[in-house]
């Protein structure tokens, strides 16, 4: 048996850095046996005590972001006590920005969650992921920052929902299907970033097959036959191909990893459109 660990993440906002950040750090790890407590909101010292006795019964490593010096040093003294590593996790980021910027921080907690102009734009993408997921309400399309195309099963949906929540982006998403036109507004002028969404038809299969067993669904169709998914797959790369459209295979990536492929695209494709523009503009 591997020794257990204990592993507190303690926030005085949310907790999704601590969350985040302890993730990405376990998943470096091979053959332990972690336990994460995460303990969000510590703004008080009332909530504070709660927290060092989840220690004290606990002991484990200690992962923070808290803005209050008075509750992190609290922490730390604690910490040091009990002989327990303790890691803030921003305090030498925003030293560091501190001195660069030559400002110093305000120090107030959850500060990045506040609804500002940027939280209502992240709704307002959001809203219009979902109007416009599986190719509804395509006449809307020339509002859309980015549209992702693909066959069924290429993570279309949570992809939009991940750069609107994630990115603030108008993303809408259109399902290639054989024998069904894609919408004309797809292929107007000034449209936004087209990507074409793909996988391995093998795979492709696999999460079908899954699908319709979670469906109750378990009979034989053109849905989940290799030779029409092969078919279907290779169609869909001829369209990319010949729109000229940027092609992401997501067999093996997580939505994360391809939104990130998919903002680098978005990265360039503002590049293009900028200079477009200036030559437009200096050729009048």
């Amino acid at each position: 048996m591997n020794k257990p660990y204990h592993l507190h993440l303690v926030s005085d906002s949310t907790g999704e850095t601590t969350h985040n950040l302890a993730r990405a750090c376990l998943v470096q790890f091979e053959n332990l046996e972690v336990k994460t407590l995460e303990h969000s909101q510590i703004q008080n010292k009332t909530r504070m005590d709660r927290v060092l006795a989840a220690i004290e019964e606990c002991p484990g490593a200690v992962i923070y972001t808290m803005v209050d010096e008075k509750l992190s040093a609290v922490l730390e003294q604690e910490c040091s006590r009990l002989s327990v590593p303790c890691i803030n996790v921003l305090e030498e980021i925003i030293s560091k920005l501190e001195s660069f910027f030559g400002q110093k921080i305000r120090r107030q907690p959850g500060r990045q969650h506040q609804m500002d102009a940027g939280y209502f734009d992240r709704i307002e993408a959001m809203q219009f992921a979902l109007s416009l997921d599986d190719g509804q309400n395509s006449q809307a399309l020339k509002e859309a920052e980015i549209i992702l195309v693909g066959v069924s099963r290429t993570s279309k949906t949570p992809t939009s929902i991940y750069l609107a929540n994630h990115r603030g982006i108008k993303a809408a998403n259109i399902p290639f299907v054989p024998g069904v036109p894609l919408p004309p507004e797809l292929f107007l002028e000034n449209i936004g970033l087209v990507v074409g969404l793909t996988t391995s038809p093998e795979r492709l299969v696999q999460i079908r097959r899954n699908r319709m067993l979670q469906l109750n669904e378990d009979k034989e169709t053109d849905y989940i036959d290799i030779e029409r998914v092969r078919s279907e797959v290779l169609d869909a790369r001829k369209l990319f191909t010949k729109m000229g459209w940027p092609v992401i295979d997501v067999s093996r990536k997580s939505i994360e990893e391809s939104a990130s492929e998919i903002m680098e695209h978005f990265g360039l494709f503002h590049e293009t459109q900028t200079a477009s523009n200036s030559e437009q503009l200096s050729s009048r």
